[in-house]
């Protein structure tokens, strides 16, 4: 390369620093090999020749046409796949082959044109070595111009279509040369293909390339001794434009633009992937929202449920406190004075009458609120587990397949598979009567705990019975007072207000610490079921919040890259 000028050189320092960024993000986000070759060749290719590549099928002529262009048959011709690697022309003192791998061949010959200008000859489009296709595909995007030759027997067959759409995607510039022009039968014809090639080649690159049609044999044929075929060749304006049109200003505009090319399509492409992937989390967000947003409704479900429930316990306690009442006032009275000093069977009374069935009653309840428990956490369960199978039903396409840079689709699906294969653990594994049983254990443990009551296994309605039970004794011994008429009058009112009142606050009390033992068990039952759903989401979680921060940040270094090639590309054409 020439010596470059001060504003040459810094826009070449500019733009290998901003292709080097490109590199270093490919390469965090696990890009394809491919792709992180194709950018640093194109790197390199900034400090050699100028290189100028062939395509096309492989019977339009290409070798055909690289000899006419250097004047001698340096490449072999024919109607079979005669090139089966890529070749790179470059000169040399003497006529000669280098072969450096299966797939790369390096030729020199003594040609003035190679003093500046290296050209690559490559493998046919549609040869049937579909690995030949592939060399091709991969040596495109080092070029710096693109000579895209087709056949005037064949233009613009499917297989060139596809394959100028990828030096289209590479943002390569195409030159398209239509070889074989001698076997039409006039100018009518040639001009239907010109136009044919030019709609479609505008329609598919979004610009009308130059177009030149040619015939290589003729041209050939001119410049070893066939002068008059020159003319017919129209070889001319196609080598005027090569060697003229592509001065060394031109050249060198080429050589800096074409690693831009390579890199603004890797940027879009990758811009692309991070924001589908992004795009992808934000609804992974909304279905993370959508299952804690559950877990609360949940949790205030069974909250108001609870008090509704418990409720239902306070009633069995308040019509015992009414028993109680009318009780007192019909056993604690002058004409049962001999009745009151028999303990045992005033408890016993008290017992049957006030107690009676409460125990039983409060053992059902609190059996309901177990269940309803128990149900209610089976349902939350099975909610998780078909929301995150609906997820993944919904964007299985998305998620299969991947993108093809990194492992980020293989982490998530791992995830959200591990999500909902413990969900679906839980939900096919769960035994209501270990966990109803589970629950009833710690109810009894609590309310155990909370009355300061050495029970066991006894049910809470021993609790109940053990408490009120204790009320009978103060009702007993008020023969000490002596006088039935103060006994009348003024000891039994007394004792009976004084049963009353205790009793009311022995109630209250055991209504309360029955309360507080069921709402603090309950509660805690409530939060190891959230707990152990959040558990179970949490990595999912961890991994959608890390990986929208560090793809948020890699867009926003694409987006920097992308920007700087863009201004860049502006003034590299306008040099």
């Amino acid at each position: 390369m020439q010596i470059l000028s001060k504003q040459q050189d810094t826009l070449l320092k500019e733009e290998r620093n901003l292709l080097r960024d490109l590199r270093v993000t490919l390469a965090n986000m696990s890009a394809p090999v491919e792709d992180q070759t194709a950018l640093e060749e194109s790197i390199q290719q900034l400090d050699d020749f100028f290189l100028l590549v062939i395509v096309g099928e492989f019977n339009a002529g290409k070798s055909a046409f690289i000899n006419a262009l250097l004047g001698k048959r340096i490449l072999k011709e024919g109607v079979t796949p005669t090139t089966t690697q890529v070749n790179v022309l470059r000169y040399g003192e003497d006529q000669d082959r280098q072969i450096i791998d299966d797939h790369l061949h390096i030729l020199t010959a003594p040609v003035d044109f190679l003093n500046e200008i290296s050209i690559v000859d490559t493998p046919g489009t549609n040869a049937i070595i579909r690995e030949h296709e592939n060399i091709t595909s991969k040596f495109v995007p080092r070029s710096d111009l693109v000579l895209f030759i087709t056949s005037a027997d064949r233009p613009f067959t499917e297989s060139e279509r596809s394959f100028l759409e990828k030096i289209r995607d590479w943002g390569k510039k195409v030159v398209i040369i239509i070889n074989k022009i001698d076997i039409l039968q006039n100018d009518d014809d040639l001009a239907q293909i010109q136009d044919f090639l030019s709609e479609n080649a505008r329609l598919l690159l979004g610009i009308t390339p130059d177009i030149y049609p040619i015939s290589a044999r003729k041209a050939l044929q001119a410049k070893q001794g066939e002068p008059h075929s020159w003319l017919e060749s129209r070889f001319e304006p196609l080598e005027k434009y090569i060697h003229d049109t592509l001065d060394e200003s031109s050249r060198l505009r080429l050589k800096f633009l074409n690693p831009l090319g390579v890199g603004k399509h890797l940027t879009e492409r990758y811009l692309k992937t991070i924001s589908e992937r992004i795009e992808l989390l934000q609804d992974d967000f909304q279905m993370l929202e959508d299952v804690e947003t559950q877990l609360n409704e949940y949790r205030a479900d069974m909250l108001r449920d609870f008090d509704f429930r418990l409720s239902d316990v306070d009633n069995v306690l308040y019509e015992m406190e009414q028993r109680g009442e009318t009780y007192f006032d019909e056993t604690i009275r002058l004409g049962r004075v001999f009745d009151l000093i028999k303990k045992e069977r005033i408890q016993r009374e008290f017992e049957v009458q006030v107690v009676g069935d409460v125990p039983q009653r409060i053992e059902k309840k609190v059996a309901e609120m177990i269940d309803w428990s128990v149900d209610a956490d089976l349902r939350q369960w099975q909610a998780v587990t078909e929301h995150i199978a609906d997820r993944r039903r919904k964007h299985k396409d998305r998620i299969v397949g991947g993108d093809g840079a990194g492992n980020f689709h293989y982490d998530r699906e791992r995830l959200i598979e591990g999500i909902g294969q413990e969900a679906r653990r839980v939900v096919d594994s769960y035994d209501k009567a270990k966990e109803a049983q589970h629950m009833a254990q710690g109810a009894q443990n609590a309310v155990a705990a909370t009355a300061a009551l050495q029970i066991g296994a006894v049910g809470l309605g021993a609790v109940i019975a053990a408490i009120a039970t204790t009320l009978a004794a103060d009702v007993t011994g008020i023969l000490l007072a002596g006088l039935v008429a103060a006994l009348g009058l003024f000891i039994i009112p007394a004792r009976r207000n004084k049963a009353k009142k205790e009793m009311r606050a022995k109630v209250a009390e055991m209504r309360h610490q029955l309360t507080k033992a069921l709402r603090g068990h309950f509660d805690k039952e409530i939060e190891r079921s959230l707990q152990h759903i959040n558990d179970t989401v949490a990595p999912y979680t961890r991994f959608v919040r890390a990986e929208r921060n560090k793809n948020t940040d890699v867009q926003e270094t694409l987006q920097t890259i992308q920007n700087g090639l863009s201004r860049l590309q502006t003034q590299i054409v306008d040099l």
